[in-house]
């Protein structure tokens, strides 16, 4: 009645598998379609010192948020949690605000004007690709 089902760990690293290679696959032809260099995998390249700061100051504040929201709904009755500050929400806004940060940097700065053109489609896709995994309850698999 209680506990984890024996087929969790299969189900979750399929599911990881499956999103991860979705999202890696779409972007490869993504870049190949648009004719823009590949970005290095589990890299975060910075466009300028602008863009530095610009995303530091994001993941900072990100992180502030988080702490502080975190506090102040625990502070809170469970059933009385405000939904703007739950970690996932929270997750979705920094996704969009940080690549809508590169995607500006890359349509102003960079050399290869339709990079910012594979980062916004990128974005909508991950974006769409999370909400439908969390939506079916994870694809119907957990």
């Amino acid at each position: 009645m209680y506990g984890i089902d024996p087929m969790f760990g299969p189900k979750l690293l399929l599911l990881v598998t499956v999103v991860v290679a979705s999202m890696y696959f779409f972007e490869l032809g993504l870049r190949k379609w648009l004719k823009v260099e590949k970005k290095k995998f589990f890299s975060y390249n910075h466009i300028n010192d602008k863009h530095k700061k610009v995303d530091w100051t994001i993941r900072i504040g990100f992180v502030v948020t988080i702490l502080s929201g975190g506090i102040f709904n625990m502070t809170r009755d469970p059933m009385e949690w405000l939904w703007f500050f739950e970690p996932w929400f929270l997750l979705f806004v920094f996704i969009g605000v940080s690549e809508s940060a590169r995607a500006f940097m890359e349509w102003k700065y960079a050399e290869n004007r339709r990079s910012y053109i594979v980062t916004l489609i990128n974005l909508a896709f991950v974006l769409i690709l999370l909400l439908t995994v969390i939506k079916t309850d994870f694809l119907w698999m957990l």
